[in-house]
């Protein structure tokens, strides 16, 4: 990791907390899809048929993608991850393990690099099928982040977490270690560090150890990199794993050795200033430390992640400026780090929940902890108090005027995204029908976390036309009988009705010849060809709804829905829907009513 001169690279690992700091690894991320969504589906619906609607002659244009690097405010501190220099053909082969690996881990207990991950998503272990590894490592690394649909980030977090087997021409571990960096662009830091923590410490390639020094940095976890310090320090030439093994050499209680490892680096000119004193202090953490170290942070230019790491671990505070020159990414890696206090996370939390990373269910959690607790900012304080209200209020109304005080505040997307998502259980506790009731802000609400039926109840009580009914339309998951091309075209808003005609044309929830005059009188060119469209489009056909993820987001990666093309949702909702993620399908079409 460059850390000195040209600032911050990384490297690699993740296994143990080491004896001495506080153990900072968290529970897996929360599955944030309503039950039943992502189970497999015992009769997958027909593969995606070619639309019968002639090509245009202008094709359609790439979806729009998003001119902000992911990662470009940490200059630097992401690179494209090196393949290992002599990576193995698919299925990875399990490599020889030395003596001393094998008395550390039986072969009884040893993984397979055939098969990474950690939790399940209902997906295949081979719904990547017989796609080309290296094909499918270069489309992660063209994902920009964030993306525009929010569940489709769900989604894509959900399959990079699966267990799957490795595809062929890859190996398992750089494999993982692709993943891994996807999951940190995405802010998902708890994720990537599980994913690299799924593969044994003796199977790591020089790529996953990069991803996993990354991973530990953006958890605030430099404990986790103990376990293969010393074997990184030969293989990696990162000069950021000498400063690790002096960091773990004061962890475990060994101060000269790590006095003499940071007097070498100082003289070795391997670090200097911040990045050597933030090394230092979490050195002077563990047991019998006794140096106390004080961070200067005047004339730091940026905020780099070995910087934002170890500042977190030891509970340094950045100033503000640094915290404000960085992505969006970063402040998702502070709402979910337990280092932080509730009132310390609440403000990125709310941009975390809009992105996808957070949960209504944490969020709430969280908000409920702050209302608990003291020295809260007035203006997270009053947030909590009128959530509290809108699910302990003892009439109707009195819990709607909490929730229109709670959405009607934020004056950007994301702000009003986030409360939305923080309201989404409340908002199922208001009768249907109650006098006064925002249908509209009720079901998107609802639909943040999945609540399909929930929102259902509210069928028979929407005006026509409205965003409710057009949302209820995409989402129930008992709806039976087509949508008519007259009802789209009763449906307000020029771009708004296009996507609704292109979500239901790719939910199937509209008969073909009513699909073919709706194209040609909305201007929705569904039939048009090119590359992405041909390419999403094959992978449903061949059953790789892993791949479709994939692909999904390479055409929803910019910044709000206003830069997705109709054609793109169309050919979304249709592949996910013929690789058996219907209920995926159907949120990502409602929360582009719901957006817009």
């Amino acid at each position: 990791m460059r850390i000195s001169r040209a600032s911050a690279g990384l490297g690699a690992l993740a296994a143990v907390i080491a004896a001495g700091l506080p153990a900072l690894a968290q529970e897996r991320p929360e599955s944030i899809l309503p039950p039943g969504f992502g189970d497999p589906v015992t009769t997958p619906p027909p593969p995606v048929a070619r639309p019968t609607i002639a090509p245009r002659a202008t094709p359609v244009p790439r979806p729009t993608v998003s001119g902000t690097p992911a990662v470009a405010p940490l200059p630097g501190d992401v690179p494209t991850p090196l393949p290992s220099a002599s990576p193995s053909a698919s299925p990875s082969p399990t490599p020889t393990v030395p003596a001393i690996a094998r008395y550390r881990m039986p072969d009884y207990a040893r993984r397979s690099l055939a098969l990474v991950g950690v939790e399940g998503s209902g997906l295949p272990a081979d719904a990547f099928g017989n796609a080309d590894g290296r094909r499918l490592e270069r489309l992660m690394r063209r994902i920009d982040t964030p993306l525009a649909s929010r569940w489709l980030h769900i989604g894509l977090r959900r399959m990079l977490l699966a267990p799957l087997r490795t595809p062929r021409r890859v190996n398992g571990a750089d494999f993982a270690a692709e993943r891994a960096w996807l999951l940190l662009r995405m802010g998902e830091a708890p994720a990537a560090r599980s994913v690299v923590q799924a593969v044994d410490d003796e199977n790591y390639t020089p790529k996953l150890m990069q991803m996993a020094m990354q991973s530990a940095l953006a958890n605030g976890d430099p404990g986790a990199l103990c376990a293969i310090a010393d074997a990184a320090a030969v293989r990696d030439p990162e000069r950021g794993w000498t400063l690790a093994q002096g960091m773990c050499a004061g962890i475990t209680g060994e101060r000269a050795k790590a006095r003499a490892i940071f007097a070498a680096a100082r003289r070795q000119r391997v670090a200097r200033g911040v990045n050597l004193q933030l090394a230092q202090k979490v050195a002077g953490a563990g047991a019998n430390g006794r140096q106390v170290i004080t961070i200067e942070w005047a004339g730091v230019p940026q905020l780099t992640i070995w910087r934002f790491g170890l500042a977190l671990a030891t509970g340094v505070e950045i100033p503000p400026d640094l915290l404000a020159s960085v992505g969006p990414q970063v402040r998702a890696w502070r709402a979910t780090s337990p280092l932080l206090t509730p009132a310390q996370r609440a403000e990125p939390a709310m941009d975390a929940a809009a992105r996808g990373v957070f949960s209504n269910a944490a969020l709430v959690d969280l908000y409920a902890a702050m209302d608990e607790g003291e020295d809260n900012a007035a203006a997270a304080q009053a947030l909590a108090n009128r959530l509290r209200l809108a699910y302990t209020a003892a009439g109707a109304s009195e819990r709607l005027d909490a929730l229109k005080a709670i959405w009607d505040e934020p004056k950007d997307a994301a702000g009003r995204l986030g409360r939305l998502v923080l309201t989404a259980r409340a908002a199922a506790r208001v009768p249907v029908g109650a006098s006064g009731a925002d249908a509209d802000r009720l079901v998107a609400a609802m639909l943040t976390a999945g609540l399909d039926r929930s929102a259902a109840r509210w069928s028979g009580t929407v005006a026509a036309g409205s965003p409710a009914w057009a949302m209820l339309a995409l989402s129930d998951p008992d709806r039976e009988g087509a949508v008519t091309s007259s009802s789209v075209e009763g449906f307000a808003g020029g771009r708004r009705r296009q996507m609704f005609f292109a979500a239901l044309a790719g939910l199937g929830r509209m008969r073909a010849e009513d699909v073919e005059s709706a194209a040609q009188s909305l201007d929705v060119r569904i039939g048009a060809d090119n590359g992405w469209t041909r390419a999403i489009d094959a992978a449903a056909f061949d059953g790789e709804p892993a791949t479709v993820l994939l692909l999904a987001a390479i055409g929803m990666q910019t910044q709000s829905w206003g830069g997705v093309p109709p054609e793109a949702l169309y050919h979304v909702t249709a592949a996910l829907r013929a690789t058996g993620q219907e209920g995926l399908a159907r949120m990502i079409a409602a929360e582009a009513i719901g957006q817009l």
